[in-house]
């Protein structure tokens, strides 16, 4: 049969107290089955199982004693640095630049929001200061190469008259944080690649052009036979 034997050492200091309080205990097959009074360096029994084990670790004075110091003195000092080394990336805020995109003036308009930190964040349309979901699409948060990340939210448009863009606006916000970015839709903020083809009015130009030569042609061609015929 196996059963599992289990050791819990931990620390807590409040940065504005001072205070410390620490943890150290041991279970068995999933259960406490004897925890250390850090303030008494005596060993605490919660079952009859363990009370042989609690009257044989209390005379280890030496253990005990290097026990309270390891939680209250050696973890703590190792949390204080770590949460020291750690605070330029613990406390980062990068604010992302957020852009309306658009693949064609039929389509979905894309709210992208690239260059923030950390990576949980909201990004979500309104209207009318109200948070919508229909015709909604969300995607997915993805890291860019720089550590930083990126989200992106469709909205469908294409029941949305040009004169109502005004009352729909995009927001990015990070969660814990009062930092809220509100982009609202506008026609003359939407980046797109669509570029009206030139080709196109090029061609009914020429074809248009090319009728006109072509019916002079007959025209010239009917003028010249009814000459003849009547010479």
């Amino acid at each position: 049969m196996v059963h599992i034997f289990q050791r819990l050492t931990s620390c807590e200091w409040d940065d504005k107290t001072d205070e410390v309080h620490g943890l150290h205990q041991f279970g068995y097959d999933g259960e406490d089955f004897i925890s250390f009074d850090l303030k008494t360096q005596t060993w605490v029994a919660p079952k009859p199982q363990s009370i042989m084990t609690k009257h044989l670790w209390d005379k280890d004075k030496d253990t005990n004693s290097f026990t309270a110091n390891f939680v209250n003195q050696v973890c703590v000092t190792c949390l204080k640095k770590n949460l020291h080394y750690g605070k330029q990336s613990l406390l980062r805020i990068d604010l992302p630049s957020v852009s309306l995109l658009q693949k064609i003036p039929t389509s979905h308009v894309n709210c992208h929001a690239t260059g923030f930190y950390p990576g949980a964040a909201l990004l979500f349309w309104r209207k009318d200061g109200e948070e919508i979901h229909e015709g909604v699409n969300h995607g997915e948060i993805l890291p860019n190469h720089d550590g930083t990340f990126q989200l992106s939210v469709e909205l469908d448009i294409s029941s949305v008259a040009p004169s109502e863009f005004g009352r729909y606006d995009c927001v990015f916000q990070l969660p814990g944080t009062d930092d809220i970015i509100v982009t609202t839709l506008d026609q003359a903020t939407i980046r797109t690649n669509y570029v009206k083809s030139s080709i196109t009015t090029i061609s009914i130009i020429a074809a248009v052009v090319l009728l006109i030569v072509v019916i002079g042609g007959l025209g010239a061609v009917m003028v010249y036979k009814k000459k003849k015929g009547s010479t």
